[in-house]
């Protein structure tokens, strides 16, 4: 119980920080500006490693769980149970959002701005490198995992702030899912449904590629 608290906690930290300076930035008229969206989302996933890493790993993302599952470092009984719980905490963020914000339609919901293969292509590597650099800092040296945190925080503010304007630089299906369900536009929702998973499950191949000790049976493997 506390692993599945921890994850819907982060998650919904991830949600409400990082969707909500999307929907603050909006209503203020861009005081925040795109680069502020972007190290906002770094920042919140790199303090929620350092928060709950020791506890539950800090998921946040169900690519992340999937793909931990691949490289065989995390059960297969307690994928849904992580699921559910970063599910439920992105659904509760974008609710609160919601409520503080209702005049706001999109809720810092994800969209392609251009051709819908250019932005599954640009969310599938996206994830690809996101969850690559997190199989990495979450093996070896000790040194090595403790800056794991601003490793992967430093992947997401990097690759949402030079993709974030094409495709949302989403990385993360619920991330995407939670403003969706709440504002109602699910048009190309599938888009980051599917092409976080896709790059995920690549990475996995990569590490094993590059890593003899990518994959191992060890129960719970965590980035922090």
């Amino acid at each position: 119980m506390r692993k599945l608290a921890a994850e819907f906690i982060g998650t919904f930290a991830l949600v409400f920080a990082g969707t909500g300076a999307i929907v603050i930035n909006e209503t203020s008229g861009g005081v925040i500006t795109h680069v502020g969206i972007a190290l906002t989302f770094g920042l919140i996933v790199l303090a929620m490693i350092y928060t709950l890493g020791d506890v539950s790993g800090a998921h946040l993302n169900p690519a992340v769980t999937l793909g931990f599952w691949l490289a065989r470092r995390f059960p297969a009984g307690e994928v849904w149970r992580y699921l559910l719980a970063q599910l439920a905490g992105a659904l509760l963020a974008s609710l609160v959002l919601k409520l503080l914000f209702p005049a706001n339609q999109n809720l810092g919901g994800t969209h392609p701005a251009g051709p819908w293969l250019q932005s599954f292509i640009l969310e599938y590597i996206l994830t690809f490198l996101l969850m690559l650099v997190i199989l990495n800092v979450s093996t070896g040296s000790k040194e090595k995992g403790i800056t794991a945190g601003i490793a992967v925080g430093a992947v997401i503010g990097l690759e949402a702030m030079f993709a974030g304007p094409i495709c949302g630089a989403s990385m993360n299906p619920f991330r995407s899912l939670a403003p969706a369900v709440l504002s109602g536009r699910l048009a190309d929702l599938w888009i980051y449904l599917l092409a976080p998973v896709l790059g995920a499950a690549t990475a996995v191949l990569a590490c094993i590629c590059i890593r003899e000790d990518c994959c191992c049976n060890s129960t719970s493997k965590k980035i922090q």
